[in-house]
């Protein structure tokens, strides 16, 4: 199947849909009496209805309009709004509809001719499904951002999609070569697509003059040769919805107490679980069957119908999961079970008596020893399963390296799967101190009370088990005070696990970006200072340089004395002695990436540097990466540029005693910024010179000064908080380039105090 929404006519689609995805079974589709079920082929079940009086409130009408030509079936919109129905299941509480995909188009001289950003929103009871959809973008000089909300809260995702031309596609694959997709997270009631260029499709505008991004239910979009033109006549794909009753934090426990609890008789309340959703669903009690909201309830199943009696009659019974057999003549009830009729032959009687007597005493003796036969096949069961999950997550590549790394990886210690539960409540959600594109990070209290945090990794690929293992192996050669330290890790559970050292005080990105949190400039400049130290140490004073190749604000981490350390290691690459660059897939974050490696595909130390100039872009101006579809790092160059850098400075934090050294190492940020990978300092460059400029600042001391006066005012940590940056994950294991696969995904890559 390639793309349904783009293979057929809107009724066609709407047929076909409706027809493949309700779940409702026949008996729980019935609407209230006197109400119509039926718009065109969709079935409507109640809560749902479309005239007054036949649904449970406003958010459940469904208005069913007409088509435009006699011989199309009717339209089944959500209420007053242009959303398109396909299928409504209350088994589950979903509600599939057609959505509108984002489209970006130029000419041949790279002006923009058409844009279309589309904006849903539909308030609770409905959230956009997280696991019925993905997050599409397709086109060979593409960046989509998909924005929304949950509450309050603003969600940020996306991914990036190039390649050089129509052949370099890969036609079966939505791995970042013409096509990437990614997860979007959970609980969000509205969503806004945006797309972007990087070089307004000028070198690609041949075969694709065009970008499109948007929502889709997986599985209803494959991505093929033909979809750079089917997309071009395709307006609308299939998307999830889930829906609840009520809009209650704890809904079964409120609404229970209220006269307009939805569930009927017979039926059971759950909670929706899922992050952010409110309200609750209803599902019939066991043993019974139906529609749990209908005013008739749920009612009894028969189970005559699904297990009919041998040798007797069948006889339904008014409880759930009840019934009784008649027997026929010759034939009585075992006496132990009315719902069994055996042979009534009372002369063999004494033998019956004795063969029980001997099955009796076999059984005996094998209840004796079945707890020592199941703990034995139970044992062998759990050695298999952890050997498995040994495999699956890298283990016989963590092998390889270890071997060939000798002793630079012996201080990592192999931590067991009982041990990290232990220590994180069985990863209770209490200890979650983050959650990034990689996996979720947990604060962890080991038996010796040595507090650590533990990154779990998100399994299911294999490219990050790859990549898992990489940042074990990176992390295992650096000693640096300024590097985040790994204690060591666990790969025989389900998903693996690393384990390193707790910072107690968040990540530079919480104290620059966040409310109620501030840097004062000169701590700032130390900050910078010792980062970019511990980035020369890894691309020169090691004997196997290192590229950390995601450098941005929310990978420093600051401890209790705001020391900068260094974290996230996943998408690293180890440099062969003189090797002047890796010619790999692109790995990074949108606003952060190197031009020159987004091109060509050619990773050099350089391209830690450009990320490093951004970063020092955001410490004098305050302001994140990427703001709405902007960059930071072209505003402040063009601000250096036309000599007014004075606007885009943070005034709060750039007074008149500071303003020269600011200018300074604006002059250096913007060095660090240059197109040209050549044209860019080293990173031991940017260091000693910001060593340099700290020096000239405050003789009496290093880069490493604490500035007690200047820290003194801070209120501790952060609060604990997201970081929406867009990572670009191509799944390279160490030394090797995997392929042309390119995946974007939230991250919060790191993690805050006290929780």
């Amino acid at each position: 199947m390639s793309i349904m929404a783009l293979q057929f006519p809107l009724a066609a689609v709407l047929i076909l849909l409706s027809a493949a995805t309700t779940t409702t079974t026949a008996a729980a589709v019935q609407a209230l009496p006197g109400c119509s079920d039926k718009c065109g082929d969709l079935t409507i079940p109640y809560p749902f209805g479309m005239n007054e009086s036949c649904y449970l409130g406003d958010m459940f009408r469904i208005n069913c309009s007409q088509g435009a030509q006699p011989d199309q079936p009717p339209t089944a919109y959500l209420g007053d709004t242009n959303i398109i129905v396909t299928s409504i299941s209350i088994d589950v509480g979903e509600l599939r509809i057609l959505s509108h995909r984002g489209e970006d188009c130029y000419n041949e001289t790279g002006n923009l001719t058409y844009r279309n950003r589309p904006h849903f929103w539909m308030g609770p009871p409905y959230t956009i499904s997280d696991t019925k959809n993905k997050f599409y973008a397709v086109g060979c000089d593409t960046y989509a951002i998909m924005r929304g909300f949950r509450g309050e809260e603003e969600f940020i995702t996306g991914c990036v999609s190039v390649c050089n031309s129509f052949s370099s596609v890969d036609k079966n694959s939505c791995s970042g070569a013409g096509c990437c997709q990614t997860s979007i997270p959970s609980g969000l009631h509205n969503r806004t697509v945006s797309l972007d260029s990087y070089f307004n499709h000028s070198y690609v505008w041949d075969f694709n003059p065009c970008s499109y991004a948007f929502i889709a239910e997986q599985g209803q979009f494959n991505f093929s040769s033909s979809s750079f033109e089917q997309l071009n006549d395709t307006e609308r794909l299939p998307m999830v919805l889930n829906w609840a009753i009520g809009n209650d934090t704890d809904p079964c426990h409120e609404a229970q107490k209220r006269e307009d609890f939805a569930c009927t008789a017979n039926s059971i309340c759950k909670n929706r679980p899922i992050n952010g959703s409110v309200g609750y669903l209803c599902e019939c009690s066991p043993g019974y069957e139906g529609n749990p909201y209908h005013p008739d309830g749920c009612k009894d199943i028969d189970e005559c119908k699904a297990l009919p009696c041998e040798n007797g009659q069948c006889f339904n019974k008014p409880f759930p999961g009840n019934y009784s057999c008649s027997c026929y003549k010759g034939y009585k009830n075992d006496g132990m079970n009315d719902k069994i009729c055996i042979k009534d032959d009372s002369k063999r009687h004494s033998k019956i008596v004795l063969l029980l007597m001997i099955s009796l005493g076999v059984s005996m003796g094998f209840l004796v020893l079945f707890p020592w036969i199941c703990w034995g096949m139970k044992k062998r069961e759990f050695i298999k399963l952890k050997e498995k999950y040994f495999k699956e997550n890298g283990g016989l590549l963590f092998l390889q390296q270890l071997a060939s790394h000798g002793s630079s990886m012996k201080t990592t210690k192999i931590f067991t799967a009982e041990e990290l539960e232990k220590a994180t409540n069985n990863y209770h959600e209490s200890r979650v101190l983050g959650e990034g594109g990689y996996g979720t990070v947990y604060k962890g209290i080991l038996a010796d009370d040595i507090v650590v945090a533990i990154k779990k990794s998100k399994g299911g690929a294999l490219t990050q088990s790859d990549q898992f293992v990489n940042e074990v192996i990176v992390l295992s050669q650096i000693n640096h005070r300024n590097v985040v330290k790994l204690l060591g890790c666990c790969l025989e559970t389900e998903v693996p696990l690393l384990v390193y050292e707790f910072i107690t005080h968040g990540t530079l990105y919480e104290h620059i970006h966040k409310k109620g949190s501030s840097l004062p400039f000169e701590l700032r400049m130390k900050i910078a200072a010792q980062s970019a130290e511990a980035l020369s140490h890894l691309h020169s004073s090691i004997s196997t340089p290192i590229i950390h190749r995601d450098v941005k604000a929310a990978n420093i981490l600051l401890d209790d004395k705001y020391t900068a350390k260094v974290s996230d290691f996943g998408a690293s690459r180890l440099v062969s002695s003189g090797e002047a660059g890796i010619r790999t897939v692109v790995l990074g974050t949108i606003g952060y990436l190197d031009p020159e490696y987004l091109q060509s595909n050619q990773l050099t130390e350089k391209s830690d540097v450009y990320s490093f100039g951004v970063l020092l872009a955001e410490l004098l101006t305050s302001k994140v990466a990427v703001s709405k579809d902007k960059f930071l790092a072209s505003i402040f160059v063009a601000s250096m540029e036309k000599d007014c850098l004075n606007q885009v400075l943070d005034d709060e934090i750039v007074n008149e005693g500071n303003i020269e050294m600011a200018k300074n190492v604006a002059k250096l940020a913007r060095r660090c910024l240059r197109v040209k990978g050549e044209e860019r300092p080293t990173m031991k460059e940017v260091a000693m010179e910001l060593e340099g400029l700290i020096m000239t600042k405050h003789p009496w001391g290093s880069a490493d000064h604490n500035f007690p006066e200047e820290t003194k005012h801070l209120l501790g940590s952060p609060n604990t908080s997201k970081d929406y940056s867009v990572n670009v994950d191509g799944g390279g294991g160490p030394g090797t380039a995997s392929g042309s696969s390119m995946q974007i995904d939230m991250s919060m890559s790191s993690y805050a105090d006290g929780r």
